[in-house]
């Protein structure tokens, strides 16, 4: 038996794996780690979105997706802390002169963001 054989009606590539052929992933992309904001929205495609996630895992793009998307909540999220410690005016002086303070500030900002990105990006 063959170690890889491609159906010519589907397209898909199968895997030998025992005595069972499995669906092979692509050899020719490179695995994208997936982070804590990609593992949050498979969590929640798992129990809420149960089609989408199994079309996507079908197809072969769901770890192509979620990379994607924790690429996407990333950015998103250094951008909020960004903009809102320009608008809380959070400096260095605050952070010299009441630590304490300048920790409350950066973890309510840091919470704020963090919601922003799930409610718009992980949980939509």
């Amino acid at each position: 038996m063959e170690k890889y054989i491609t159906d010519e009606r589907t397209g898909l590539k199968y895997e030998l794996v025992g005595d069972y052929y499995l669906i092979a992933g692509d050899d020719e992309t490179e695995e994208r780690p997936i982070g804590i904001w990609g593992q949050r929205h498979l969590r929640y495609l798992k129990q809420h979105r149960k089609t989408v996630y199994a079309e996507l895992l079908t197809s072969g793009k769901l770890n192509s997706y979620l990379a994607d998307l924790n690429e996407q909540a990333e950015d998103m999220f250094f951008r909020l802390v960004k903009e809102l410690v320009e608008k809380g005016g959070v400096m260095e002086q605050l952070k010299a002169a009441d630590q304490m303070e300048w920790v409350r500030r950066m973890n309510a900002i840091r919470e704020t963001a963090t919601e922003i990105v799930n409610n718009d990006l992980i949980y939509a």
